[in-house]
Formats: C-alpha cells, sequence, structure tokens
C-alpha cells in the first residue's frame, strides 16, 4: 500500500477544535530569398523562370531526321557493311540538310542573367510572421482559501469544478460549493458520523447535479440548483466509495471493495454492468473523452483498460473483461488523465514507491514513455490548449510541475503547499487549476494561461430540430 494515508478516527479527533470558516481567503526566422521572379528595372522583359521552346524556329523534318538517323547507323553496323558510294551519298545529304547544325530545340532567348540581390534587400521583401511569445507562468498562487478538515488520503477524489464554474469540495462530513463566477461559497451536505465521512465528490455533465461517495458504501445524487436529495444508490459496495467516474447518464463507481460499477441513474434497477479486476481499493477512475474507453487504477499497482463494447449489456453475464492489464508500476495508480488532442493517449501517476509517470497507448496497451519525477504523483491534468501536462506531488518538494509534452521537459515548478498535494481540478475553460493539499488550503494558478479567442462559428442554413434534413422539394 502507498504510504502515507491518514486513518479516519485521526480525523474526527481533530475535527472536534474548532476550525476556522471553510473556503475564506486565507493569510527570428532563418533568412529565405525571395520568390519574386520580377526584375526591379521597370524597363527590362520578364519571360518568367521557364523557357518555353520556340515552335516557329524548329524545323519538324530535320528533328526526325537526329533522332531517326543513329538507330539506322546502328541497325547498318549490325548487318552487311554498305558500299562507298552510299556512305558518300549519305554524308553529302546530312550536310546539305543540316547546314552543320547539331541542335534540335531552338529556343527564343537565352536565360536572364541572375540579379545580384543582397540578403538584407531580400529579407526586406519578406513580411516576417511575428515568433510566439513564450507565455507567462505565474510562479505563486492567484488566490488561497482555507480548507479545514481536509482528509490527508491519498485514495479519496474530494474536489471536482463542474461545467457551471462551481468548484466541490469535501471537507470532514460536509460538501462545499464555491461559485468561481462571484466567489461565493454554500454548504450543500453534511452526513451524519455514521456515514461519513464523504469520501468522493464527481459532477455530472451538466453541472448542475453532483455525486457524493460515503465512506458508508452509500451512493448520493443531489440538485445543486435546488439543494435536493435526489436518490441514494445502496448496496452497490461493501466498502467506501473514494471514486467516481461520469459518462453521459452512466455514473461509474470504484470502492475498497475492488469492484467497479456503472450505474444507470436514470433507472430504479441502477446496476448494469460491474467490472472485476482489482484486488485492492480502486482508487482513481477516468473515462475517454468519446466515452468508448474506461482506466481505472488501485492500490493493487494494477491499471485496467476496459472497453465500452466489450462490455456485456445482460446483468445476470455480470463481471467483464478488461482490454488491457498493466503492470508496469510499483505503485498504487491513482492519478489518471486522458489526453484531449490524441485519445488513445493515457498518462497515470505511481505512488510514493514508483513516483513516475507513464504514457500509454491505450488501443495496444503500449507503454510510450516513462518519466521519474523523483516523488510521489497524486494528480494530473491536461492543457486543453497547449501540448503540456501538469502534475501534483507529494514529499519532498510538495509542488505542481507544468510539463511539456512530449519532450517531457520542465517548463515550471510551482510552489507554496507545505504538505502533499492530493487533489486538483480545472475550471470550465482550461485555464486555472484548484489544489488542494494535506496542508489544508485550496489555491488556484493561472497555469494555463488564457483561452484562445473563439472562431466565429458558420451561420446554419437551417434551423431548428430537423435541421440535418433538407426541405421537401
Amino acid at each position: 500500500m502507498d504510504a502515507g494515508s491518514h486513518s479516519i478516527s485521526s480525523e474526527k479527533s481533530r475535527a472536534a477544535a474548532a476550525p476556522p470558516p471553510p473556503l475564506q481567503e486565507a493569510g527570428s526566422r532563418p533568412y529565405m530569398p525571395s520568390l519574386s521572379s520580377g526584375s526591379r528595372n521597370p524597363s527590362a522583359k520578364c519571360y518568367g523562370d521557364r523557357f518555353i521552346p520556340d515552335r516557329s524556329a524548329m524545323d519538324m523534318d530535320m528533328a526526325h531526321y537526329l533522332l531517326t538517323e543513329p538507330r539506322k547507323d546502328k541497325e547498318n553496323a549490325a548487318g552487311v557493311a554498305a558500299s562507298p558510294s552510299k556512305e558518300a551519298y549519305r554524308r553529302l545529304l546530312a550536310e546539305k540538310l543540316l547546314n552543320n547544325r547539331t541542335r534540335i530545340l531552338a529556343f527564343r532567348n537565352k536565360p536572364p542573367e541572375p540579379e545580384n540581390v543582397s540578403c538584407a534587400e531580400a529579407a526586406s521583401n519578406l513580411q516576417a510572421k511575428p515568433a510566439k511569445q513564450r507565455r507567462h507562468i505565474p510562479q505563486s498562487a492567484e488566490r488561497t482559501l482555507d480548507a479545514p478538515e481536509l482528509v490527508d488520503d491519498y485514495y479519496l477524489n474530494l474536489l471536482d469544478w463542474g461545467s457551471n464554474n462551481v468548484l466541490s469540495i469535501a471537507l470532514g462530513d460536509t460538501v462545499y460549493l464555491w461559485d468561481a463566477s462571484s466567489g461565493s461559497t454554500s454548504e450543500l451536505v453534511t452526513v451524519d458520523e455514521d456515514s461519513g465521512p464523504i469520501t468522493s465528490v464527481s459532477w455530472a455533465p451538466d453541472g448542475r447535479h453532483i455525486a457524493v461517495g460515503l465512506n458508508s458504501s452509500d451512493v448520493q445524487l443531489w440538485d445543486t440548483s435546488s439543494n435536493r436529495l435526489l436518490r441514494t444508490l445502496r448496496g452497490v459496495h461493501e466498502a467506501r466509495v473514494g471514486s467516481l467516474a461520469w459518462n453521459n447518464s452512466i455514473l461509474t463507481t470504484g470502492s475498497m471493495d475492488g469492484k467497479i460499477v456503472n450505474n444507470d441513474v436514470r433507472i430504479r434497477n441502477h446496476v448494469v454492468q460491474t467490472y472485476e479486476g482489482h484486488s485492492q481499493e480502486v482508487c482513481g477512475l477516468k473515462w475517454s473523452g468519446s466515452g468508448q474507453q474506461l482506466a481505472s487504477g488501485g492500490n493493487d499497482n494494477l491499471l485496467h483498460i476496459w472497453d465500452a463494447s466489450m462490455a456485456s449489456s445482460m446483468p445476470s453475464a455480470g463481471r467483464n473483461q478488461w482490454l488491457h492489464r498493466l503492470e508496469d508500476h510499483m505503485a498504487a495508480v491513482k492519478a489518471l488523465a486522458w489526453c484531449p488532442f490524441q485519445s488513445n493517449l493515457l498518462a497515470t501517476g505511481g505512488g510514493g514507491s514508483d513516483r513516475c509517470i507513464k504514457f500509454w497507448n491505450t488501443h495496444t496497451g503500449a507503454c510510450l514513455n516513462s518519466v521519474d519525477t523523483g516523488s510521489q504523483v497524486c494528480a494530473l491534468l491536461w492543457n486543453k490548449n497547449e501540448r503540456e501536462l501538469l502534475s501534483s506531488h507529494g514529499f519532498t518538494q510538495n509542488q505542481l510541475t507544468l510539463w511539456k509534452y512530449p519532450s517531457m521537459v520542465k517548463m515550471a515548478e510551482l510552489t507554496g503547499h507545505t504538505s502533499r498535494v492530493l487533489f486538483m481540478a480545472q475550471s470550465p475553460d482550461g485555464c486555472t487549476v484548484a489544489s488542494a493539499a494535506a496542508d489544508e488550503t485550496l489555491r488556484f494558478w493561472n497555469v494555463f494561461g488564457a483561452p484562445e479567442a473563439p472562431k466565429p462559428a458558420a451561420k446554419a442554413s437551417h434551423t431548428g430540430m430537423f435541421n440535418s434534413f433538407n426541405h421537401i422539394r
């Protein structure tokens, strides 16, 4: 098991002290010659960069003779030697026809002499493309909020940022919501001690509903617009639910019992598929952008890739076989991140005994690269606008590291947390990253820069529900 997890009992004893209010502010391009062939002298006549034969100056009969005569000479040489009178006749005929001319094609003019243009003059004619400036990466957090009673447990997932720009964080037995647009904080739910503490949170794609995993093995579904509990999923697992992942209306849950379950939250009998491949706690779950592949990481040091097309739709069939079972990591695999610009590329991070970021081709199961980071990898996030990867770490520096992909050159190291950075979440626009650490602080980093200006959308010719159909003629 990955070292460093605190027991839940120690967290509850620490909660006895009066904590501060949650989520409050804490203290040049290379030279290229000009492609223009025009003369600088306006009186000079330009013929372009190619020379076309002048057919009016050609003698086609003579050209035919010159092309066929060598072949006839070879044929005659292979046969009987010609008589002296025939040879004399042929030489005389050649003199009269050719008139001492040996060229078949006649060009109208000689090519123009090359101009002596200096490099400076040629460079001045080029409209050089401005070089892309290197993005400034702030080295300090843009904002810091207090996060008292944040459970220091590597295997949990207590932070998520929804599509409606609202951040959710679980602190002990309570889920808080922080609206990034207004900066306001609200309390969603506080569970009782028998159910808590909260072990995972995950926003649905609509940014309105949120799933809350509990230490009691239950999963709650909440409507945040009305602060109303919609339903509780019971009997799915036999131990705490530490990882959650949405795929449209399917909520995938991972537990300490080693099971992964797909739940269709629209129907009464919500369990639709079960994946069994881990022998210890499932601490990482992520669906690919297409929703076709699921990555799962566990405390058994295993990484599994599951294919949705291989999943059985019959609940009685039950357990589904993995697509790939990958055993390269030497510690728990919690950090998972699907690449936004290459659908079959997955980045994973290992715990304290592994310390590596690995890249996988999930179609073939091949490990493309492995980088030793020197410390426990807690979370991974891809930049949505550039080919960059952000990782958060534990001992010794407790830093966030920005990597350039695929070279994996360090672009920046962001420090400020005084304990391991357990969780990260990305804003909907992809620019800001929130990090929560065991030092009970929540920090916001403007690490990914400003988003690109959106291109104007093309005007649709037909609007409405049936815009994909042509009008009846």
